[in-house]
């Protein structure tokens, strides 16, 4: 059995690969994208500026500098060939940092201190070579302080910083930056510095900017084109690194205009609070009700209980939450609960005993809409699975043998009958900890499900994305944890 939960694991990176680039092409391919929409708002910008101003041309067309297009393919990442931009966002593909456009011959600054030109390698030859001008780069980093040693030490601490020109007599250092003296130290900028003492002559500087020119490279050679007004080559240079999910970075919001990965740790916190508590009582709650309606078959109690779990079952959650808030939270009849959110503002200044008593407050109206929807379906399945294994030979022979009916059904039969029941419970936790949108909706809840609904509606691709790992790793090792449940509630059961 150990041999093919090994091989379910190693089938999980494949799964996993058929998932992203099915969804990843399905995205790149569909119409209405970032790019598009962005295009669509910059073309509306510029024709309402153009009327205010009372100028159009004969077609009515608005056009877009060369420039500007390019840059905003760059920008949300349509520059490439649709497998290179996969590749691109697992990180097997080198990623361009800031690309510059250069113009040939040109110096053109390409980060801070740092410029270059573009030269072609021979006279009307249509490849191109880059020259470097480190000048400033040099000469704008140098000693600010140094530190006496510590106490117990015997060496001195360098202070370097990056002289940044404010107007023509103020000079501001910024980035500074602590050396130990003779030992080389990364800077800002991809370079290195090293600090030592000369007797006679004070504190050195030495710098090491091989790296800089080695980093950057010529990505994109444009010829020349007439029609969109571009008389001469547009040479673009970058430089590379190995960035993507394998390298955990999922990109930048377009929307939120931070990481993904940061964007979704603020949110899934609040889903898997949520989603855990309901899916824990639904279980706690569901599965002796389940037991004892098996037990007392047929009696009221299960008559009465089944027509309230089917009558739960036939609201869905959200609405069940919209009705809780009409009744409870101040809408139309009694104010008991908050209208919803995580927390009450100023949760921060409350004392322990307050942020518990305001925490649980906000979750009660919640957790019900969580639970409502698999109460039906966890109750009757532990109830038919329990009553079937009652009717079999080995609890009969059970009841024969003088056995009491607490031991037989609590002892012999219900670990049998939990069998369905953990079939279902790796994909049930990994549907859970995705959140529901619609719940969250109503209760204004920023939770994992409203952010990915929101990200699709905004076309925010990156975080789309980032949602989809997380929610098919959750599926994949969902199915295969409830696969380990199985076998270790039933040892009959043996994988191979």
């Amino acid at each position: 059995m150990t041999g093919y939960f090994i091989r379910r694991f190693l089938l999980v990176v494949p799964t996993f690969l058929g998932i992203t680039l099915l969804v990843f092409t399905i995205m790149q391919l569909v119409p209405g994208g970032p790019l598009e929409q962005e295009l669509l708002k910059l073309q509306a910008g510029m024709m309402a500026g153009e009327t205010s101003g009372g100028t159009s041309d004969a077609t009515g067309g608005i056009e877009i500098p060369p420039d500007a297009l390019a840059e905003m393919r760059r920008f949300y990442g349509f520059d490439k060939p649709l497998p290179v931009r996969y590749l691109r966002w697992l990180g097997l593909w080198p990623r361009e940092m800031d690309p510059v456009t250069l113009k040939p011959g040109e110096w053109s600054k390409v980060e801070r201190g740092v410029k270059a030109r573009a030269l072609p390698i021979a006279e009307g030859a249509s490849e191109y070579r880059l020259e470097w001008d480190l000048t400033e780069l040099s000469q704008r980093w140098e000693i600010a302080g140094v530190l006496p040693p510590a106490a117990g030490a015997s060496d001195s601490t360098v202070i370097v910083a990056w002289l940044k020109f404010k107007g023509v007599y103020v000079r501001n250092r910024v980035d500074s930056t602590a050396l130990a003296p003779g030992v080389w130290t990364e800077l800002p900028g991809r370079l290195r510095a090293k600090a030592d003492f000369a007797a006679g002559e004070g504190w050195r500087l030495a710098l090491d900017t091989s790296e800089v020119p080695r980093r950057w490279k010529i990505t994109e050679v444009a010829p020349p084109d007439s029609v969109a007004k571009q008389p001469e080559p547009r040479i673009t240079v970058a430089w590379t690194r190995f960035s993507g999910l394998l390298t955990g970075d999922m990109g930048r919001s377009y929307v939120y205009a931070e990481p993904v990965s940061q964007v979704i740790a603020k949110r899934f916190p609040v889903s898997i609070y949520f989603g855990l508590i309901g899916f824990m009582l639904s279980y706690l709650v569901c599965v002796p009700l389940g037991v004892f309606k098996a037990i007392r078959h047929t009696s009221r109690f299960d008559m009465a209980t089944s027509a309230l779990v089917f009558l739960g079952y036939s609201i869905p959650g959200w609405a069940l939450g919209a009705m809780l808030l009409v009744l409870f939270g101040g809408g139309s009849f009694w104010s008991v609960f908050p209208l919803g959110e995580f927390r009450s503002a100023g949760w921060e200044q409350l004392s322990l005993w307050a942020k518990i008593l305001d925490q649980l407050h906000h979750t009660i109206l919640p957790v019900t809409a969580y639970m409502v929807g698999s109460f039906a379906t966890l109750t009757v399945v532990m109830k038919n699975s329990l009553l079937e294994n009652l009717g079999q030979d080995y609890v009969r022979t059970a009841f024969a043998k003088g056995l009491s009916e607490r031991r037989v059904v609590f002892v012999h039969a219900l670990r049998n009958s939990l069998i369905p029941i953990a079939t279902g419970l790796g994909h049930l936790l990994s549907l859970v900890l995705a959140g529901s949108y619609l719940i969250e909706k109503v209760f204004n809840i920023q939770g994992f499900g409203l952010l990915g609904f929101t990200s699709i509606i905004r076309r925010d691709y990156p975080v789309v994305l980032g949602i989809l790992v997380i929610s098919s790793l959750l599926r994949l090792f969902g199915n295969i944890f409830s696969d380990i449940l199985y076998a270790v509630i039933d040892p009959r059961i043996r994988f191979k």
